[in-house]
Formats: structure tokens, sequence, C-alpha cells
């Protein structure tokens, strides 16, 4: 996948630029944008990101600046995988 442009920066939604500058309004706030990239100003801030179904508390760090809110909100269920079912197994002879 090609990267965006260096001339253009990363990108940050509108509303998120707008709340970047007080840092008081971004504690503990519902991201919906999850397509945004993280800025060193959201440094320290603990948000909720919303995974397509219910917000997922994120506290943000250092390591996580440059990367997407996304790639920290799972959007699908980790579900261990059993090899038994236990009894009434369809199929089983």
């Amino acid at each position: 996948m090609p990267r965006r442009s260096i001339w253009k920066g990363s990108f940050v939604d509108a509303f998120l630029f707008r709340i970047k500058k007080n840092r008081e309004s971004l504690m503990s706030r519902k991201i919906w944008s999850r397509r945004s990239s993280i800025s060193p100003e959201f440094v320290d801030c603990s948000v909720l990101i919303y995974n397509g179904k219910t917000p997922v508390r994120c506290k943000i760090t250092e390591g996580k600046v440059g990367h997407k809110f996304g790639e920290f909100a799972f959007t699908r269920r980790r579900r261990p995988y059993r090899t038994n079912r236990g009894k009434g197994r369809k199929g089983k002879k």
C-alpha cells in the first residue's frame, strides 16, 4: 500500500484538530475517526475509540504517536480455538 505524500502531512480529522488545542476536553472523549493519525498533542490522554459496536478505552503513550486510532480498538472478537465441543456435537461418529 503506498504511503501518504509527505507534503500533505498526517491525516487528522477536523473534529480532532479543533479539540487538540485544549487537553481538558480531550480526556475520556469519544473518537469515531479511526483513520486519524495520533499526534504528539494526544500523549498522556485517555480516549474512547469506537470499534463499530462500543467505545474502547485507550491510553495514548509516546509509542503510539504516528499510528492510527483504529489500530488500538479491535473490531473483531478473539475466540480461542477449541478442539472438543463437548456433548451433542453433530456429525460425530
